[in-house]
């Protein structure tokens, strides 16, 4: 990637340290990222930029989960068209089935393939773009 070529902006919502870590690692080279670990943490960073796609955990610690964020950015005018990619350790046909149903874009289960990862979040993006 050519160092002057704009980055897309991801807002990864994951609670586990770990996760954060490694997928921090994974996607800086082609994303500029922003961290949120909670439903609390969430809107502060949402305000704080437009983002091209989020990556959102779908259980998380705090008042809110995965689910019930994104059925509100999606209820929400102003965000409903930034694609929300779902990641989570829940692989039930009724969990891709309620995700669907909250308004996320993509679902993926953990442990995801690092570039089936990379290539659904690119995918999201150029979704976005060519509606």
């Amino acid at each position: 990637m050519d160092s002057k070529e704009q980055k897309h902006k991801l807002l990864i919502v994951e609670d586990d340290e770990d996760s954060q870590r490694f997928l921090t690692l994974f996607l800086k080279r082609k994303f500029e990222i922003a961290m949120s670990n909670s439903s609390e943490t969430f809107y502060e960073k949402l305000g704080e930029g437009t983002y091209s796609v989020i990556l959102m955990d779908v259980s998380l610690r705090g008042q809110k989960d995965g689910l019930q964020i994104t059925r509100e950015i999606k209820d929400n005018p102003k965000y409903k068209n930034i694609p929300v990619v779902a990641l989570t350790a829940h692989a039930y046909q009724r969990d891709r089935t309620e995700a669907y149903k909250a308004g996320v874009d993509y679902f993926l289960t953990k442990p995801v393939k690092n570039e089936l990862l990379l290539e659904t979040l690119l995918k999201a993006i150029d979704g976005k773009t060519n509606n």
